[in-house]
């Protein structure tokens, strides 16, 4: 697999997290509230929740248009704002671990920690010209 397929494909499956995790939050908040890594930082707010869910469709939209055009602006934005998101949800995790285990809490860390480290290397390939050209001839006049 090239740079570009590499790109689209982490693109694709975080656009695909955010899906999965949107709808369950929207549509079925108390079933996310249940899940201990949640409600170990209590009072349940369904409003809070919902409003959650939706600002993850919202996202999983940018990721899903970044992954159809394939335009470096646009994967370079939806990878910062994926980035802004999952960076300030693992720092405000990581000072509140104190009710869990530290089993739990390392589990809780190694995937919120993921979620920085592969939209961090996704923007590093980004960071390639040649990741956005077209594969096929080679156009010296086409811009990336």
């Amino acid at each position: 697999m090239n740079r570009r397929d590499w790109l689209r494909a982490g693109l694709g499956l975080l656009a695909g997290t955010q899906v999965l995790l949107g709808l369950w939050i929207l549509l079925l908040p108390e079933l996310f509230w249940k899940w201990r890594w949640v409600s170990h930082l209590p009072p349940y707010n369904e409003h809070l929740l919902r409003d959650f869910g939706g600002a993850s469709l919202a996202l999983a939209v940018v990721l899903c248009a970044a992954v159809a055009a394939m335009e470096r602006r646009l994967v370079v934005t939806a990878l910062v704002a994926y980035l802004v998101a999952s960076v300030s949800h693992l720092v405000f995790h990581a000072q509140h671990l104190q009710p869990l285990s530290a089993a739990s809490g390392a589990g809780f860390m190694a995937l919120l920690g993921t979620a920085v480290v592969l939209p961090a290397a996704l923007l590093w390939l980004a960071a390639d010209v040649a990741a956005f050209r077209a594969t096929g001839p080679v156009d010296e006049k086409a811009t990336p």
